[in-house]
């Protein structure tokens, strides 16, 4: 990804089905994450997680690529142990919630229809909590 033209990155965010309803956004983040990836881990995005140590420094990682925030790092961390078998000592616990079993948080907790509506109605609820009047 680093190699393409961010201006052909664009294209191909944008072509049916397009990866972003802002192709052009995600073009550049997507350059930039590649980018990261080249420079820091010899262009191998398994080297981000299959070097870490410990479950601490699998989410520091994380976060350290471009565009990922404290919980963009956390789902991709309990994601990586969850579905992928990456589990490094206190992975569960550097995944914050989003590493508890039998949880229903996020995309890390989607392995069929079932779990992607319990995942659903939990955002649901969670947005409904969030925009919920405060009691008199």
């Amino acid at each position: 990804m680093a190699g393409l033209d961010p201006g052909g990155l664009t294209e191909i965010c944008a072509t049916p089905p397009a990866v972003h309803r802002f192709p052009a956004a995600m073009a550049r983040r997507i350059h930039a994450l590649g980018a990261y990836v080249r420079d820091h881990y010899g262009g191998d995005t398994t080297a981000v997680w299959r070097d870490a140590t410990d479950g601490v420094d699998l989410r520091r990682r994380l976060q350290e690529l471009p565009g990922f925030g404290e919980q963009k790092a956390g789902i991709f961390t309990a994601l990586l142990g969850k579905q992928l078998g990456v589990c490094p000592p206190g992975w569960r616990e550097a995944a914050g919630g989003y590493g508890e079993q039998g949880s229903h948080r996020s995309v890390a907790d989607v392995v069929d229809a079932d779990s992607l509506v319990k995942v659903q109605a939990h955002k649901r609820e969670q947005k409904r909590q969030l925009h919920r009047p405060p009691r008199s």
